[in-house]
């Protein structure tokens, strides 16, 4: 699934969530020599308007790491509760940052069993937005 946002009359657009994640994060000099960092500021501010309308279970639809290729991701996805997502899962990165700023350490350990990194991650590269 390509997911795509418009910045000044130009379209970008992200493969994959992979890229998408990569190119919303903030500029760092590994991301650039590995050659998966935005190419510019405005990429990256489009990657993250993008990132903030994913729904949280696209993470779960479309992995970034594969469960058959890595073992921490095996334990993670086996580990973790999908009924503890109930409360949030109809939310997209942006409504769950919303949430998160509002939440208390109560709702936040109910959901916590159902949340896998990916979607941590997200949030964290939208939260100066």
């Amino acid at each position: 699934m390509a997911y795509q946002f418009t910045v000044n009359r130009r379209v970008y657009v992200f493969d994959t969530l992979k890229e998408l994640m990569a190119k919303a994060t903030p500029e760092r000099s590994g991301d650039i020599l590995a050659g998966v960092a935005a190419s510019s500021a405005e990429e990256r501010a489009a990657a993250q308007f993008c990132l903030a309308d994913v729904p949280l279970k696209r993470f779960l639809a479309e992995e970034i790491i594969p469960y058959e290729e890595d073992e921490v991701t095996r334990l993670i996805m086996d580990r973790r509760d999908g009924d503890a997502l109930g409360e949030i899962g109809h939310l997209t990165v942006g409504e769950f940052r919303e949430w998160l700023l509002a939440a208390d350490g109560e709702a936040m350990k109910r959901i916590a069993p159902g949340l896998i990194p990916e979607m941590a991650a997200a949030v964290s590269k939208i939260m100066k937005n």
